[in-house]
């Protein structure tokens, strides 16, 4: 697992850069990867993306991997 702040923001090595959700097969630019605590004791990271369309989602961080670059 990456660094993460106090903040509860992970210091992911993808972030702002061309992510693909493996679940939803959409692709956009990781702007977070933020942890969540459950009532459960677990912790859950969650991969904020925001598309070109600027319609953000939000996936688990495991749903991620690097997508080809912005096409020009």
């Amino acid at each position: 697992m990456n660094a993460v702040g106090h903040d509860g923001y992970e210091q992911h090595p993808l972030l702002h850069k061309r992510v693909r959700d493996i679940a939803s097969q959409g692709e956009g630019e990781l702007t977070a990867v933020t942890h969540e605590l459950h009532s459960d004791g677990r912790v859950v990271r969650i991969a904020h993306i925001r598309p070109e369309s600027g319609i953000e989602w939000t996936t688990s961080a495991d749903n991620i991997h690097a997508a080809a670059p912005w096409p020009t």
